[in-house]
């Protein structure tokens, strides 16, 4: 479908890629009257249409013929000017492996078939609130100057979204909480500006270690940072925090011509599936004890429970 200038301001976007006309005629039924609909029948056509058309949301199907779902998001999450688009998997394929594969490919989630029209139009909901939800937290001054992340009240924004989805799906939600190790050393021995330019790296370390558009880092305040990770148990953010670790404790940042600084970075991790009756603060407190577990153990680590 071309990209016809339409009166859509208010709506979002959604392309839909699948083969079977069939399942594109049941979606745009099923979504039409919310969203502006593209379609395409092939992975090609639809980066193609995406390139043009800037969805806010893919519905990719995994069994395409040519080019399949998979290498099609692959291309998607390789090309500049698609991949900050959210994909969501349709596929009548179910077993653990193949979300698995998905996930990994930083699929933002799954709708397998046959179509429920209610769990489609939730699952969607769900990711369009999230980008929503991202051009609000840059419209509204949610966005740390310094580093360009978002700051705290940005982060507490996305937090209450994927707290609430987290408990109507009972799915795990994980967050990291990061503090520079011996940042006032390094800002009083080399200055505020070369203090500056540690938080600037830092945080985009972070962003290079974050694999799914899904994840959110954000500056919590001072030398500390905060990653939210959405349907991840506590298997997965423990090892998307070592990756942090390591990515940071191997970045160099220069300091003079023949001068480099290296830094390092402790986190506390907390993972569970909330509850009506489980508490926000408690979950974010339980992380910061574990960062402080770190902080006083040696520092440059991960702690869990």
């Amino acid at each position: 479908m071309a990209c016809e200038k339409q009166d859509i301001q208010n709506k979002n976007s959604i392309l839909i890629i699948d083969d079977e006309k069939i399942n594109l005629q049941i979606l745009a039924r099923i979504l039409g009257s919310e969203y502006t609909i593209y379609t395409a029948a092939n992975g090609l056509d639809g980066i193609e249409i995406a390139k043009n058309c800037k969805p806010d949301l893919i519905l990719l199907d995994i069994l395409i013929p040519g080019m399949d779902g998979y290498e099609t998001l692959i291309e998607l999450k390789s090309c500049a000017e698609t991949k900050h688009i959210r994909v969501i998997f349709i596929t009548s394929l179910n077993n653990s492996e193949d979300e698995e594969k998905g996930l990994s490919l930083e699929a933002a989630d799954y709708i397998t078939k046959p179509f429920s029209d209610n769990v489609v139009k939730l699952r969607v909901q769900n990711q369009i609130q999230i980008i929503n939800q991202f051009r609000f937290i840059e419209h509204h001054g949610m966005i740390d100057q310094l580093t360009n992340i978002p700051n705290r009240r940005g982060f507490d924004n996305r937090l209450q979204i994927e707290w609430n989805h987290a408990i109507r799906e009972k799915t795990p939600i994980s967050i990291l909480m990061m503090d520079i190790d011996n940042f006032k050393y390094l800002n009083d021995t080399y200055g505020h500006q070369w203090g500056d330019i540690v938080l600037q790296k830092t945080a985009e370390v972070f962003l290079s270690s974050l694999k799914r558009s899904g994840d959110l880092v954000a500056r919590w305040g001072g030398e500390e940072f905060v990653v939210l990770l959405p349907n991840t148990p506590q298997s997965g953010a423990i090892d998307i925090a070592e990756r942090i670790r390591v990515n940071l404790e191997n970045t160099m940042i220069p300091y003079t011509s023949d001068q480099v600084l290296k830094i390092t970075i402790s986190i506390g991790v907390n993972s569970l599936i909330p509850l009506q009756s489980t508490s926000v603060s408690d979950f974010i407190s339980d992380a910061d004890k574990r960062l402080y577990h770190v902080k006083q153990t040696g520092k440059n680590g991960v702690h869990y429970l």
